[in-house]
């Protein structure tokens, strides 16, 4: 089992890997062995996905089985060996080698200080340029990305803006602690924020050359949000409330630290732009109702890839390739052409429930509804309710008037009508409740 010597990696539910704050993918390769024989306990890791990343290396088998995907810290990496090119290796798989670190158990760890060394073997069996990823390897483990967040948070503790303990700094200053502590920090990381968006809009090189630097920190300032109380003791904070919800569901889709890239994916830059999407498009499903337009959609992955756009074609060999993979999300199209992205839980009969309670209402008996009265009542865009209202009509649920005003619809009570004895009136039903309401308005 891999839990046996390597750290396990956490995967989204379309099998995309969990990055660590800050971290990067950099290079992958497809149909990869990991081998050694220097381990009895080293797990069996054939034909997988190898994701490079600023951090550590990450295999995912092609089941995407959330227990058996493995990590290698690059910290516990001690030496890469130079791809040997002889004879015998042009009729093999290509192969990498490199040194690990582990602890006299087999264990490997972030901090690469384990008493003994062994080497472990990357066997390529699949496409893949072996020689760009050993050079992104090596840039990789040369630059050491995991270092400058411990740097970081040391420096923190050094200079008092961590979490330390006591009453007192250490400059004798009373500690600010409970909500005043708590109002000070959030004060200060605002004037910094603020700040950070000055130097940013200096000019288009400065928003550029911020670029990482602001999706990282649109990132922290969303898991803060996210982690927060919505409770206060005060009411007069009930204003600063609201800004920050509004600031929070802005931030949701502010920026993805990581995107996926033809240059870092290669060959397998769609499956993995399809399980990337297929994780970012749950919150706003979630806000929209379970169904979005695919142009909305577009518009709002673009925005957060920043500089890397994707174009309307990736977009839709991305959303085709979900019915191969084990995602929660799907395309749909309409018979008018429409195609959205939904939720596989979403259900057309709870939309249907709920249009025909609106179409029964007493003043819809009368003058029918629109798509703007559906959308205000499913909190979507007209455009959606249009469709999912001329769904409802061809499944014999609503009937449809067309005037230079517009589309109306109204409840079919055709059903109810004796053919035999048309003139016939229950004394319930949609067809008396109907009538009643026709001679109330006469």
């Amino acid at each position: 089992m891999a839990r046996n010597c390597l750290q396990a990696a956490e995967l989204t539910t379309s099998g995309r890997p969990v990055l660590l704050p800050t971290e990067i993918e950099c290079s992958l390769l497809s149909t990869v062995d990991l081998e050694c024989d220097d381990l009895p306990n080293f797990p069996h890791l054939k034909s997988g996905l190898l994701i490079l990343t600023t951090h550590r290396l990450l295999w995912l088998p092609e089941s995407t089985a959330a227990s058996s995907a493995s990590a290698i810290p690059l910290a516990a990496i001690t030496h890469i060996f130079s791809a040997k090119k002889s004879i015998k290796s042009m009729f093999a798989s290509p192969r990498l080698r490199f040194q690990l670190s582990v602890s006299p158990e087999g264990w490997v760890s972030d901090s690469g200080s384990g008493s003994r060394s062994v080497v472990v073997t990357v066997v390529v069996r699949g496409k893949g340029d072996l020689d760009a990823f050993l050079n992104k390897f090596w840039d990789s483990w040369r630059g050491r990305a995991w270092e400058i967040v411990h740097e970081q948070a040391g420096s923190d503790v050094a200079s008092g803006s961590g979490s330390t303990s006591g009453m007192y700094t250490r400059e004798g200053a009373v500690r600010m602690v409970g909500v005043s502590g708590i109002l000070r920090k959030e004060q200060e990381m605002w004037e910094s924020t603020d700040k950070s968006l000055q130097d940013a809009f200096q000019d288009l090189n400065a928003l550029m050359s911020k670029a990482k630097e602001m999706v990282m920190l649109a990132e922290k300032m969303r898991q803060k949000l996210l982690s927060g109380s919505t409770s206060q003791p005060s009411a007069e904070n009930d204003e600063e409330l609201g800004s920050k919800q509004e600031m929070q569901d802005w931030l949701l889709s502010v920026g993805i630290i990581s995107p996926v890239t033809k240059e870092s994916a290669g060959a397998m830059y769609h499956q993995q732009l399809s399980r990337q999407l297929a994780d970012f498009v749950r919150l706003p499903l979630e806000r929209s109702g379970g169904m979005m337009n695919l142009i909305d959609i577009y518009c709002l992955f673009n925005r957060a890839r920043g500089t890397e756009l994707i174009s309307p074609e990736d977009l839709l060999q991305a959303c085709s390739l979900w019915e191969k993979f084990d995602v929660p999300v799907m395309l749909r199209k309409f018979d008018s052409g429409v195609m959205v992205i939904q939720n596989k839980s979403h259900s057309d009969e709870e939309v249907f429930a709920r249009i025909k309670t609106l179409v029964t209402k007493p003043d819809a008996l009368r003058t029918g509804i629109s798509a703007s009265d559906a959308a205000i009542t499913l909190g979507i865009a007209p455009g959606m309710a249009k469709e999912h209202l001329l769904t409802a009509e061809s499944k014999g649920l609503l009937c449809r008037d067309i005037s230079p005003d517009g589309f109306r619809f109204y409840v079919n009570l055709f059903p109810e009508i004796n053919p035999n004895d048309m003139f016939s009136v229950k004394d319930y039903g949609i067809y008396s409740t109907w009538l009643r309401a026709a001679c109330a308005s006469g």
